[in-house]
């Protein structure tokens, strides 16, 4: 009876591994562009689909350390089923209660760590330095454009505020950015501390009150992507989603075009509405002139005065 539950077991096991597998690789290999509206479950997969350049690169940096640990976890999962078969009263194999060493042992269970702790170590070194947040992406991909498009971040109870001092507009919970054009992020909180987050485009930096956080992306595919709170900020905190338009030029253009024709100022009334009340899943809003050019850096200050 017992060796009939273990094999059912060990049964069970190697089915949940070959489906787990067998949907990692529909992940991987999935062509999402050929989807339509993306209903592949693989295409929700953001950290592996992903719609940028560095987005790419930390998906390739997760499996590998992934793979990496399964190196060790897999002997260990085998191991643990075949030992207690391998040495079950049943079997007749050699017992030996005396043995206490071996060296092929020590040596791969010394060496195999050593190497995989190695690999990550160099790897980490490597790719903090390549894919550092606050490093500029102008120039370092082919078919990108040499200027990049500034954007200030703001977040609030519980909304994110984005102006684009060279367009001269402001929204709320939406931005469009062109692709293949480096995107320089300049992001500070005016309440609590946040978390920027676009998964499909790559990393996620804090906002601090008091404090300009630079986070420089681009975008390598047309799409609608979805922008985040990523660290707990109370009430509100799972309402607080943007929407990110990743799209042409002329499409970009037209967007501007569009908040252009909005009626509403971001003035002084604007900001005080927005800061003054905290607000759950709030809607978008376009603002087709920023009164105050130093409006960004004027929420920063005035944490400043208070330190």
């Amino acid at each position: 009876m017992k060796k009939t539950l273990i094999y059912l077991g060990l049964a069970s096991f190697i089915t949940i591994v070959i489906g787990a597998l067998y949907k990692i690789s529909n992940v991987l290999t999935t062509n999402c562009d050929a989807v339509k509206d993306n209903i592949s479950y693989a295409c929700n997969f953001v950290l592996f689909y992903s719609g940028g350049q560095l987005g790419y690169e930390q998906g390739k940096l997760i499996l590998l350390a992934f793979s990496l640990m399964l190196i060790v976890v897999i002997p260990v999962i085998v191991m643990s089923v075949v030992f207690p078969l391998w040495y079950s009263s049943k079997n007749k194999n050699d017992y030996k209660p005396n043995w206490s060493h071996s060296t092929i042992i020590e040596l791969l269970s010394w060496s195999i760590p050593i190497l995989i702790i190695s690999v990550l170590g160099y790897t980490a070194y490597i790719t903090s330095h390549s894919m550092d947040p606050r490093k500029s992406l102008v120039g370092k991909y082919e078919n990108t454009k040499k200027e990049e498009l500034v954007i200030q971040v703001v977040a609030m109870d519980w909304k994110w505020v984005f102006f684009y001092p060279k367009q001269d507009i402001a929204t709320v919970n939406e931005i469009a950015i062109p692709v293949n054009t480096p995107i320089k992020f300049l992001i500070t909180s005016d309440t609590v501390m946040n978390s920027f987050f676009i998964p499909e485009l790559g990393g996620q930096i804090y906002a601090m009150g008091g404090m300009e956080n630079r986070l420089h992306l681009i975008s390598k595919r047309k799409k609608i992507m979805r922008g985040i709170s990523s660290n707990y900020s109370g009430f509100g905190f799972a309402g607080m989603k943007f929407k990110v338009i990743s799209t042409s030029d002329s499409g970009f253009e037209n967007w501007v075009k569009k908040v252009k024709q909005s009626t509403v100022k971001f003035d002084q009334a604007a900001y005080s509405r927005l800061r003054g009340k905290q607000t759950k899943d709030h809607k978008v809003e376009y603002f087709s002139d920023i009164i105050d050019n130093e409006q960004f850096e004027n929420i920063i200050r005035k944490y400043l005065k208070t330190h």
